[in-house]
């Protein structure tokens, strides 16, 4: 089997799964996969490379690519409010708990929004280059392609209170897991077990899990639900007192490339997140079931993970006259031309 194979049947998959959604499963908007065929026809091609040349240095660029597309989208929908910086009218999102000290990848946005102003100035959307760069860097890392529906104008606020509320956290049980998917109109099995599965490349700091590698919920002893050799494993890593800012790698197995390995390290009791281990060792979780799916057939998490994907971005998009085409994705344009008027000046 070639190397296109798996992404040319995700694509397939991505036409056939959406024929089978119930009517009202993707907001009616005017999304479209061909909407920059047009006015900008290398928009792809574009950011793909900028990722291409940000992984030589950067392996973990693109889970963090991926993670800003998901963070954005679930407060007030995939609007590119996370990537506004603090301004007189914008209290930043960058700055609420989830994305403090956490969130990045933006400088890389940065890059992709300069170049795309270069070719196509004032026509690309900030909401739309993180929609096209978590799909070209899923697929860089080994994973699914899908037809990107495109569209979105970019909003003119953010919003960190919502940020701090409806962002899930990596301590968080299952049932907080499946009220924030249903917060967003995803639904609470499949979208959540096969958009967990984004871990399945990428790092996490080890002050995300100091507290469940030696004190889970005040216990004062580690989440039964690790695995010991792994705990140990960990706790080298990580020792009581050590640098927080230490990484670990979200899939001990393979790191950096987008696979259903994932799912086979929480059979192992090797989740990295309680959030993610939460999806396969909760009694009696109807979670439990797709990761075992999931984990015996790589092909069944891609096809359902392109279609959680379309979903979530699909959440509430800016589109027609609201909002803006920002012309740099840290300000909104008016913060952005009054700036460039007072350095002309």
């Amino acid at each position: 089997m070639t190397e296109e194979m798996p992404s040319l049947r995700c694509i397939i998959a991505t036409l056939f799964f959406a024929l089978l959604l119930p009517p009202g499963s993707f907001p009616a908007t005017t999304l479209s996969p061909s909407f920059y065929d047009e006015t900008c026809p290398t928009v792809f091609s574009i950011i793909r490379g900028i990722i291409e040349q940000a992984l030589l240095s950067d392996p973990r660029i693109g889970a963090s690519l991926l993670r800003l597309h998901f963070h954005d989208c679930f407060v007030n929908g995939c609007d590119a409010s996370i990537l506004l910086d603090n301004s007189a009218t914008i209290e930043s999102e960058k700055e609420a708990a989830p994305n403090n000290n956490s969130t990045r990848g933006f400088e890389v946005v940065d890059a992709m929004k300069i170049a795309l102003e270069f070719e196509c100035p004032g026509i690309v959307s900030c909401a739309d280059i993180l929609a096209i760069a978590a799909q070209e860097a899923v697929n860089l890392a080994g994973g699914p392609s899908w037809l990107v529906l495109l569209g979105r104008r970019d909003s003119t606020a953010a919003n960190r209170t919502l940020a701090n509320l409806a962002i899930p956290a990596p301590f968080e049980t299952l049932d907080v897991l499946k009220s924030k998917f249903a917060a967003v109109g995803l639904n609470t099995s499949t979208d959540l077990v096969a958009l967990s599965g984004a871990h399945t490349f990428g790092r996490a700091q080890c002050t995300i899990v100091i507290e469940r590698l030696y004190n889970f919920n005040g216990t004062g002893k580690a989440d039964p639900t690790l695995n010991a050799t792994y705990l140990e494993t960990l706790r080298k890593v990580c020792p009581q007192g050590g640098n927080g800012s230490v990484l670990l790698n979200l899939d001990p197995t393979t790191p950096n490339t987008f696979d259903s390995n994932y799912y086979t390290n929480l059979q192992a009791q090797e989740g990295l997140l309680q959030s993610d281990q939460e999806l396969f060792s909760t009694s009696g979780a109807d979670t439990i079931e797709i990761v075992e799916r999931f984990s015996s057939n790589q092909i069944a998490f891609f096809e359902s993970f392109v279609v959680s994907m379309l979903k979530m971005g699909n959440i509430s998009p800016v589109t027609g006259t609201e909002g803006e085409i920002r012309l740099s994705c840290r300000r909104v344009n008016m913060d952005y031309t009054s700036s460039n008027k007072w350095s002309s000046s």
